[in-house]
């Protein structure tokens, strides 16, 4: 007679590796969702019940009872809050689960461990039907939680779980590489060769993309890769500065500035005015997301458009809908960013 896994160790991955189907089959057929046939459903639940892998999550969820509310954590121990890209996304998540029925549980927290932690209180505490994630990281510790958890939810961003299975997670994201590549294009067409670009912190997944989107316009331009002119920042106006009063200082200082968020490129923006150069003429500055104070700043920043609030309605179009058991036909958006040329590129 085979040995009965403990409740302690019995997971999704554990089901999953003696079924032969895959963590996120295993997590839907737990969930009761339709998708899934009755005999794999069947075969999935009998081996579940087996290892004792049956939590007050897996009951709730094949009972169908509903809290009418979606949870949004945000890890504010760096730049990401008050971020007006936040404030946009998050009115449009509000917007939608509102019209749904639904309210919107909204929790700051100072740091990666209480964001953990309040995702734990959140979901093990049933006071949520799912939860959107926002700003993705490699091997998400938030997302292996939800999967393990067998809590439905839509991610705002790619994510990568390594070494093994790359699970099927629904999300919805911005193509960033092709957004930063067409931005540094963009000033390359202009005659600039001194590019600089201040990343986004390394551990957020859209970072990666939109630092291979400077690169590869670089490349593709014959234009060599100066490692001085890339540097990181936190997202934050402050660090914004201080990064173009570093890069002012080089000996071959750049003559156009990007940035991984407009806030960094308003603290960019600052820093020049404070030194006396002329925006655009001088030093051209680019951003990405055109939130919408990005129109007006100091004569306006030239950015990448995305439609920040729109994503955040359809981000919580996805998870409702996810919610009702509804097949759906697409699981995964990856948008097209848009260039928008205002005066800070403008050489006069």
């Amino acid at each position: 007679m085979a040995k009965k896994t403990s409740m302690v160790s019995a997971t999704l991955k554990s089901v999953a590796k003696a079924t032969g189907f895959s963590v996120t089959t295993v997590s839907r057929a737990l969930g009761g969702f339709d998708d899934v046939n009755d005999v794999t459903k069947t075969l999935i639940i009998a081996e579940a019940k087996r290892q004792g892998y049956e939590p007050n999550l897996f009951a709730r969820a094949l009972q169908k009872q509903r809290i009418q509310t979606i949870g949004l954590v945000e890890n504010t121990g760096g730049p990401r809050f008050p971020d007006p890209f936040f404030g946009e996304f998050v009115a449009g998540v509000g917007m939608q689960v509102a019209v749904a029925g639904f309210d919107l549980l909204l929790s700051a927290h100072p740091s990666e461990t209480d964001e953990m932690d309040v995702y734990r209180r959140l979901v093990a505490g049933r006071r949520v039907d799912g939860m959107v994630v926002v700003r993705t990281r490699y091997d998400d510790a938030r997302i292996r939680y939800l999967l393990d958890s067998s809590t439905p939810f839509v991610a705002f961003g790619r994510t990568y779980l390594p070494p093994d299975d790359t699970p099927d997670v629904m999300y919805i994201d911005i193509d960033g590489e092709r957004g930063q590549r067409e931005l540094t294009q963009h000033f390359i067409d202009l005659g600039h060769r001194r590019i600089a670009y201040i990343a986004p912190p390394a551990d957020l997944m859209f970072s990666h993309y939109r630092v291979c989107g400077y690169q590869n316009a670089l490349r593709e331009n014959g234009i060599r890769y100066d490692p001085d002119l890339q540097i990181e920042g936190d997202l934050t106006e402050y660090d914004g500065a201080r990064a173009a009063a570093w890069l002012l200082d080089l000996p071959e200082p750049p003559t156009a500035m990007m940035t991984g968020n407009d806030l960094m490129a308003f603290g960019v923006m600052k820093a020049l005015h404070q030194r006396g150069l002329h925006i655009g003429q001088d030093v051209a500055v680019g951003g990405f997301d055109d939130v919408p104070l990005a129109e007006h700043f100091m004569g306006g920043l030239t950015t990448m458009h995305q439609p920040i609030h729109q994503i955040g309605q359809q981000v919580a179009q996805m998870l409702l809908r996810a919610l009702n058991g509804e097949m759906l036909l697409q699981r995964y958006m990856l948008l097209k960013p848009a260039l928008v040329v205002r005066m800070s590129s403008e050489k006069g």
